[in-house]
């Protein structure tokens, strides 16, 4: 059984959650702390950017109007609207993991934790091609498309997720890894904010994301709040990686 910190630092803003992701994991890899699972909120809601995702996506204007922070994450991915959701993040050593094991060891665990809210959540089998499907605007949200090992519910995204990999001479090898749980639809208004060729494009995002996505609280037929998952997760991770955590619920750096 592992030693692992939880920690549950709730509602922030988008700088504050991706900076202390950033510190975890370098923490962790000198070997600081021990292996975290953090899980938060974002306060403003905020949309969060792919490391190498251009900010010409985003009308800057149209968020401000809106409320809407904008930060960019250190992981890869596209576009999230964070609002009605509980974010995820885990740092632990690679251990000679490839990127696909970690992923899938994580999910695994996601699936495990959540199908004690709806019994209907899995995990996407199949791949799509991501090099072309980036060249389409329609490609600019991250729950435009499943990736595989992705956490969903009959076919529709319910987590988004990315994963950073942090090597250095004489240190371990660490991962990060966070993702956006949804708990409502109010993700679907990243489509207002969207700096886009036409409204045709809009409308075939707004349809894609619709179809293509699902929240736990639609799923299970009852409003699935922030704390229930948070104990969910913990639990759920606790079991499935065989994890001992220490009873923290505040920030522990």
């Amino acid at each position: 059984m592992s030693e692992w910190q939880f920690i549950n630092t709730g509602l922030n803003s988008g700088a504050f959650n991706m900076e202390f992701d950033i510190e975890l994991a370098e923490k962790l890899q000198r070997q600081e702390i021990l292996p975290t699972l953090r899980v938060y909120g974002w306060k403003p809601w905020a949309i969060s950017l792919g490391y190498n995702q251009s900010e010409q996506d985003i009308d800057q204007n149209k968020c401000s109007k809106f409320g809407f922070d904008i930060v960019r994450r250190p992981t890869g991915g596209r576009a999230i609207l964070h609002a009605n959701e509980i974010t995820y993040s885990i740092v632990m050593f690679a251990d000679r993991k490839s990127v696909t094991e970690i992923y899938s060891e994580i999910s695994r665990s996601l699936v495990s934790a959540l199908q004690r809210i709806c019994p209907a959540v899995s995990f996407e089998n199949s791949q799509p091609n991501f090099q072309a499907l980036y060249k389409k605007q329609e490609s600019i949200p991250c729950f435009s498309a499943s990736a595989r090992y992705e956490v969903q519910i009959n076919g529709r995204k319910l987590v988004g997720s990315a994963q950073r990999r942090y090597s250095a001479d004489g240190f371990p090898d660490v991962v990060l890894q966070h993702g956006s749980i949804l708990l409502g639809t109010e993700h679907k208004l990243l489509a207002d904010v969207l700096n886009l060729e036409s409204n045709n494009v809009k409308d075939k995002i707004v349809e894609d994301i619709d179809q293509k996505t699902v929240d736990l609280s639609t799923a299970a037929q009852r409003v699935v709040s922030f704390d229930e998952t948070a104990d969910v997760i913990r639990s759920g991770f606790e079991e499935e990686m065989n994890i001992h955590f220490q009873n923290n619920i505040e920030a522990v750096l």
